[in-house]
């Protein structure tokens, strides 16, 4: 275990936006939260951490961090704020508004915290392991400034491992960003970090803002704001569900010999009976269930049933398509329900496939519909004694692996807000090998049972 004591916070600064060039003066200074923002209002921060190992030559030299490393990502945040500039900003809900908005005005900026820690670095990045406790995470995750006037956008922190590696941690607030947005700016600052430039940007990095492509005719945006103004809580404090201090993360591989596999065996399913012949055979959907059978039976639960809960980007599903690198939250959700039984029994995988084909399915009937409660649905908990509940973060399409600040690609990356919201995580292969990376927090014991479960099933196809 890490001494968690042992990071220290050497600096706390204001990063400010690059003053404003002709090309980037169309830029918002500030938005207002759509129907599908106000969604996340209270919820929790999602919290990222971004490891990289130091092969650079004169990585030995403790000048290298403080003369080029820091300099370099300050110095591209800065540029990559001026693109971003609304992140620079704060969430604020004016009393004469009908509900909250982002807005930047001058002199604004993102909180970087940079820290050191003598924790040992390969003990973190070591891949498959099972032994990383939960908190040590949390001394490398910036803390998000709030207040009952307004809430930052977002909050980074650098954490040096001198003479081994550097992780950036992320804090994104969830009703300014989802994931694919909050990718796209961390692969922004990655790539003007990488080139030194800021005007080389490809398209799929440059945030489209105009909120006007988003349509609400049953008038969802008021629905949802007023369910918030009659929470019990100060406007702008997220929900912080506390964490247990027995956790334990784990990381785990499918690979594509395993999705093949598991692809051939529900194929072999649906082929003898006639229920399942329309299931959906994607990545997500057959990484899903495999996960789901696995944790339903770490549970131990033998009646009731089981709810796997997930998000989907809609930008795609609008008439006509909203811009693949629109900013902001643009996800609705689905839930996947099915039989603890079922899913114990021999079929348990082709089950899983099928409770979440039929999910995914429902989008057929419009992304919208059933939207009126979603805000009572995203706050309750509904796990009981003959009812459990899974969910996702992340996707596997977002090839977080790929994001290079100029010192090569992550040795790892994880979703640290995880053990709050007890979902999975979901990545692209760190091996480029076209499989899946899934992170889990569960208790040690719940761990070990899963890890034997998952290895053996995988194994035994």
């Amino acid at each position: 275990m890490a001494d968690l004591n042992s990071v220290k916070v050497v600096e706390v600064c204001k990063v400010a936006p690059r003053p404003s060039t002709p090309d980037s003066s169309a830029i918002p200074e500030s938005l207002p939260l759509t129907l599908f923002d106000l969604l996340w209002l209270r919820f929790a921060p999602v919290q990222r951490l971004f490891f990289y190992e130091i092969n650079n030559p004169n990585s030995s030299d403790t000048n290298f961090t403080h003369s080029t490393l820091i300099p370099k990502l300050k110095t591209s945040l800065s540029l990559t704020l001026q693109q971003f500039l609304p992140l620079a900003g704060n969430v604020i809900w004016p009393k004469e508004s009908p509900k909250p908005i982002l807005r930047y005005v001058r002199g604004d900026g993102v909180f970087l915290t940079i820290a050191e820690s003598d924790n040992d670095f390969h003990h973190i990045v070591s891949s498959n392991s099972f032994n990383i406790e939960a908190k040590e995470y949390h001394p490398l995750i910036p803390q998000m400034p709030v207040s009952h006037e307004k809430a930052a956008a977002i909050a980074l922190q650098i954490t040096i491992f001198p003479n081994r590696g550097f992780c950036i941690g992320t804090s994104m607030h969830h009703a300014i960003l989802d994931g694919k947005t909050s990718t796209m700016f961390v692969k922004t600052w990655a790539h003007i970090c990488k080139h030194e430039d800021s005007n080389l940007l490809p398209e799929q990095l440059k945030p489209f803002f105009d909120r006007s492509v988003i349509k609400d005719p049953a008038n969802l945006e008021e629905i949802y704001a007023n369910q918030f103004r009659n929470m019990d809580r100060p406007d702008n404090r997220m929900r912080t569900d506390p964490v247990s201090p027995d956790l334990i993360r784990g990381t785990f591989q499918v690979t594509r010999t395993n999705l093949e596999a598991l692809r051939q065996m529900v194929t072999a399913k649906k082929e003898q009976q006639e229920q399942y012949q329309s299931v959906h055979l994607s990545t997500f959907s057959l990484t899903c269930a495999y996960a789901w059978v696995c944790l339903v039976k770490v549970e131990e639960m033998k009646a009731g049933v089981s709810l796997f809960v997930f998000s989907v980007d809609c930008r795609s599903r609008f008439d006509p398509p909203l811009p693949a690198n629109y900013f902001g939250n643009c996800l609705t959700g689905r839930k996947a329900v099915a039989e603890t039984n079922g899913l114990l029994g021999e079929d348990g995988l082709i089950v899983a496939v099928s409770a979440i084909s039929e999910a995914i399915k429902s989008l057929d009937e419009g992304v919208l519909k059933g939207a009126e409660n979603r805000v009572s649905g995203l706050y309750s908990g509904v796990r009981g004694k003959d009812r459990t509940k899974f969910s996702v973060a992340g996707s596997h399409q977002f090839k977080i692996y790929g994001t290079d600040f100029g010192w090569g690609r992550p040795r790892k990356t994880d979703v640290v807000s995880i053990d709050r919201t007890e979902a999975i995580s979901l990545a692209d292969s760190k091996n480029c090998g076209g499989g899946v990376e899934i992170g889990l927090v569960l208790k040690k014991h719940h761990m070990d049972v899963f890890a034997s479960l998952f290895a053996k099933g995988l194994e035994s196809l």
